[in-house]
This record gives structure tokens, C-alpha cells and sequence, in this order.
């Protein structure tokens, strides 16, 4: 084998290496966001059995019915902007000091929450 094709395919493994690690540290971190930020309503599994998932009567997104209800681009927003109610009450806060990438990030967590 040639020096220079030795070279490349260890560049090649390298670069696929680091894409795995990159993205299993962005689900660690989706995963992560999603305990900080929306588990306390949500539930760690998505199914809103939580005492405020109860109180706000939190739909329970493990199911397909549900996330068939609302696109990417609206979860998205909800994250960013929060939920009032038809009253103007807020039902949930906007995620704090998540970045864009974060938040889609847990648009991607949400999604894999459907059983």
C-alpha cells in the first residue's frame, strides 16, 4: 500500500471516529437539556405523568397521535417562546440559556420519545 492511501484511510477512521463522538455528545446533551429543562412537567419518558404534567394536563408525547398534532417548527417555537393559554397564562416557560442547536436538539429528543 502506498504511503499516501495509508495516510488517507487513517484520516478517513479518524474523521468518522470524531462524527460519533460528536454525535453521541449531542444526544448526551439533548438528553441532559431535556432532565434540566422539561422533565419536571414532562416526565424523563415524555408521558406528562408528572404532578405538574397532571396539574397542566400535559399531553403524553411517547404517543404517535400526539407528535402527529404539532410540526417540528412549532415544537421548536414552543421551546423558544413557551405556551399561554386562550387566557394569555403561561402554561410553559421558554427554555433558558439553550442555544438554537440545543433547542432543536430537543426537538430531535421529543421526537424520539414516540413509541
Amino acid at each position: 500500500m502506498f504511503p499516501l492511501m495509508k495516510t488517507s484511510r487513517t484520516l478517513l477512521t479518524i474523521a468518522g471516529a470524531a462524527a460519533a463522538f460528536a454525535f453521541s455528545a449531542f444526544a448526551a446533551d439533548a438528553a441532559a437539556n431535556w432532565s434540566e429543562h422539561c422533565a419536571k412537567c414532562h416526565g424523563e419518558s415524555g408521558k406528562g405523568d408528572t404532578k405538574m404534567g397532571k396539574k397542566l394536563a400535559i399531553a403524553d408525547l411517547t404517543d404517535a397521535k400526539v407528535q402527529a398534532k404539532f410540526t417540528d417548527e412549532a415544537a421548536l417555537k414552543s421551546i423558544k417562546e413557551g405556551l399561554k393559554d386562550k387566557e394569555g397564562k403561561v402554561q410553559m416557560k421558554p427554555a433558558e440559556n439553550l442555544n438554537d442547536a440545543d433547542m432543536k436538539a430537543l426537538v430531535a429528543h421529543v421526537r424520539a420519545l414516540k413509541k
